[in-house]
């Protein structure tokens, strides 16, 4: 297929938008007025979060995954359930170890991963024309870190094309917040809108943030990484309050 770039590394994006006509996928869950999608869409901003924030996040995010990691290519870090990979499997952060939790975050690592999601939030609800007291997070939202390192579980195959509404149910706005650089960093790893015309392809960059409505007329995928590593955070939204997760606590 064709492949469009929508947003190249060195593309400086107060904001651009994409409107799209939304899928069908929200008629078969509950509607919630003032939140379910009715403009659907895609969007790239690099003027939500700064560089430097960027760079403060993926130091949570090495310091977390440190203490484990994937024996494949993508290794995940979630702080609200606690999940960590760790070999094949996953351990839960908080019980597996304990008190030490307190020598790797600090309060103020909390903080700003609250008022990061925070300005995501309220962005996405200006952007599609929503109330953001009517947005919950839902789960699973988490960091990842992508290598080129041979998948070992079906966890570790991150690269298939796939629709957020289908695969969580739950998710009716998802976003990407990128914690480092496409052709710096690593190779490959690019994030694709898989259309029936052709490819769109957002280019990873430290502070960029994608979001996008989380339905089939979003078809995506992730280009295996071929070199580096690459992070980034999933934060994701649901208009049903019954998904709903808080902030994580430390």
């Amino acid at each position: 297929g064709v492949t469009e770039v929508l947003a190249h590394r060195s593309d400086s994006l107060r904001d651009k938008f994409v409107e799209i006509p939304c899928s069908e996928d929200y008629d078969s869950h509950q509607r919630f007025e003032g939140c379910t999608p009715r403009r659907c869409g895609r969007g790239v901003s690099d003027a939500i979060i700064t560089k430097e924030e960027a760079e403060r996040i993926r130091r949570i995010a090495e310091r977390g995954l440190s203490l484990g990691g994937s024996d494949g290519g993508a290794s995940i870090l979630d702080l609200h359930s606690g999940a960590l990979s760790l070999g094949k499997h996953f351990v839960n952060l908080y019980r597996y170890f304990g008190d030490k939790i307190h020598e790797i975050f600090t309060e103020e690592d909390f903080a700003l991963y609250r008022d990061v999601r925070q300005r995501i939030q309220q962005r996405i609800a200006q952007v599609f024309g929503v109330s953001s007291a009517s947005m919950y997070l839902t789960k699973p939202t988490f960091f990842s870190r992508m290598n080129s390192t041979e998948a070992k579980t079906t966890h570790d195959e991150y690269w298939h094309p796939h629709v957020d509404k289908v695969t969580y149910g739950s998710f009716d706005y998802t976003s990407l917040l990128y914690l480092s650089d496409y052709t710096q960093d690593f190779g490959g790893g690019r994030f694709v809108f898989m259309d029936t015309d052709s490819n769109k392809t957002v280019e990873p960059r430290a502070g960029r943030v994608s979001f996008f409505t989380s339905g089939s007329e979003n078809l995506h995928r992730v280009e295996k990484v071929l070199w580096g590593t690459r992070y980034a955070i999933t934060i994701s939204f649901t208009c049903n309050p019954d998904h709903g997760i808080g902030d994580p606590v430390l």
